[in-house]
């Protein structure tokens, strides 16, 4: 049981780059790494893992059983290398002697199984418009960002009348500017695949609720998710936002530095469409878990970036506040062949036999409008993790969303909306629409609060088996959207 008196954790920094680099005291650091390693513990030996990394490893190591709540960043003042009690991970500092002494301490009859460089991750969508991601104590490069305006649902309200705007008008439209653009592009592959098959143009009025709540039936369900703990991990929450007013909020911060109040927005985005009001200030209706419980982590800073340790933090401070669902809409893209990253399948696999369902963004890096298809990134593309795709409002998959190609792992299980999403933003904007993955995968969280409340004695794997199950069926292939659009009980 943790001890009741939380200690003071202090911020810290990460080096690193995508462009590789050189670890403190020498050696080279591999791409798109902070230069800090993670080390999988035996799950029945993680008393006796930390005792190595300190009595043969000589490591100072902090553990967040030591911590209330399990609260305990990457970073704790003071200590070479922290253990994550919950999920029976450490990461440990970023010195070329300590990683080669714990490399020589793992192995088979050793209680460290797997040591792994620590990645950088980042937030899986539209940026705030003239923001940074960059923040400023982890001094790297970006992937390309997604800058395609986001089309405007077509709404009853929309100046041009709906009844003279027919779906074979549209399509017709459509196909001409495909024509066109593999024109310009000299019959550059990859129209065809990006639009076809289309399930037909709809006229969508969100003047009460969202395309995405009506798409995935949320709005015929009578469960809310009541009492049902969901933690989204992603760059915090606008605690001031007046349609929470009242909720049950947990949260905390493992960005070094940085408080749980979001300052990027694309965290308080994701909250509001998994965890959002049934009857906000304003409307259309937005959320799906109304009567959820919010537990908002910090694992992103207000730039949208973070590291694989923060992430870590925030899973097991999750799994030790009992929540049945983890939303993460986060990532790092990964190359074709790549490998999922083991010591995260195994957390997964951990936190699925603890009751807990990991979410995650399956990324944003393919461009489908050129014939560009990238896999499904980290750490979505562990088999263990349920990986979510993006459609758009006519239940096509979006031109950014990634594709299992990885034939070890690397699916996409399940697509949810993730085009032109209404959704929460810090105050003083209060609303906004964005696109990507990330705007998937609240979506697929608070859907399985929902399964959870219908099915409060299912384990995780069986509410993972209840959504996919329910998925609508998409006239698309599996590597593009999994099961198929999801669904709510």
């Amino acid at each position: 049981m943790a001890k009741q008196t939380r200690k003071r954790v202090q911020g810290g920094t990460t080096n690193g780059g995508t462009g590789g680099g050189v670890l403190p005291g020498g050696g080279a650091m591999e791409q798109g790494t902070t230069g800090r390693f993670l080390v999988l513990l035996k799950e029945d030996a993680i008393s006796e893992g930390a005792k190595m990394l300190e009595e043969k490893v000589g490591l100072q190591v902090a553990r967040s059983a030591d911590f209330t709540a399990g609260v305990l960043s990457a970073e704790a003042a003071g200590a070479d290398s922290v253990v994550f009690d919950e999920i029976g991970v450490a990461v440990v500092r970023g010195d070329p002697d300590l990683h080669r002494a714990t490399l020589a301490a793992a192995g088979e009859d050793s209680p460290l199984s797997i040591v792994e460089p620590e990645r950088i991750v980042y937030a899986l969508a539209e940026q705030p418009a003239g923001g940074s991601l960059l923040p400023a104590d982890i001094p790297f490069s970006l992937p390309p960002v997604i800058e395609q305006p986001v089309a405007p649902v077509l709404t009853a309200e929309a100046p041009a009348a709906p009844a003279l705007i027919t779906t074979e008008y549209l399509l017709g439209y459509r196909d001409a500017i495909d024509g066109l653009l593999r024109h310009l592009r000299g019959g550059e592959a990859g129209a065809e695949a990006y639009r076809e098959p289309a399930a037909g143009a709809r006229i969508v009025s969100e003047a009460q609720a969202t395309w995405g709540l009506q798409a995935t039936r949320v709005l015929e369900s009578k469960f809310s998710g009541k009492d049902v703990k969901v933690a989204v991990l992603d760059t915090g929450f606008d605690t001031r936002h007046p349609d929470f007013a009242g909720r049950q909020i947990t949260t905390a911060s493992f960005v070094p530095g940085q408080a749980v109040q979001d300052g990027n927005g694309h965290g308080t985005h994701c909250i509001g469409t998994a965890l959002g009001a049934r009857q906000p200030g304003i409307l259309p209706r937005y959320g799906i878990a109304f009567g959820g419980r919010i537990f908002a982590g910090k694992v992103l800073s207000n730039q949208g970036s973070g590291a694989d340790g923060w992430i870590l933090a925030g899973i097991n401070w999750a799994i030790a506040n009992g929540c049945r669902v983890v939303s993460m809409s986060l990532g790092a893209p990964v190359q074709p062949g790549q490998p999922f990253s083991q010591i995260f399948e195994t957390v997964a696999r951990r936190a699925l036999a603890k009751g807990t369902l990991i979410v995650a963004a399956a990324g944003n890096e393919s461009d489908r409008r050129v014939g560009r298809f990238e896999p499904v990134g980290h750490p979505a593309n562990c088999p263990s993790i349920l990986a979510v795709a993006a459609v758009d409002v006519n239940l096509r998959i979006a031109f950014f969303s990634n594709r299992g190609l990885n034939p070890m792992g690397g699916q996409v299980d399940i697509a949810a909306p993730g085009v032109d999403v209404y959704s929460s933003w810090p105050m003083p904007t209060r609303y906004r629409r964005l696109q990507g993955t990330s705007m998937a995968t609240p979506h697929v969280a608070g859907i399985a609060a929902l399964f959870v409340e219908a099915s409060p004695k299912a384990s995780a794997s069986d509410i993972w088996r209840l959504i996919t199950q329910g998925a609508r069926r998409l006239p698309l292939p599996s590597s593009d959207v999994g099961a198929g659009l999801v669904q709510a009980p």
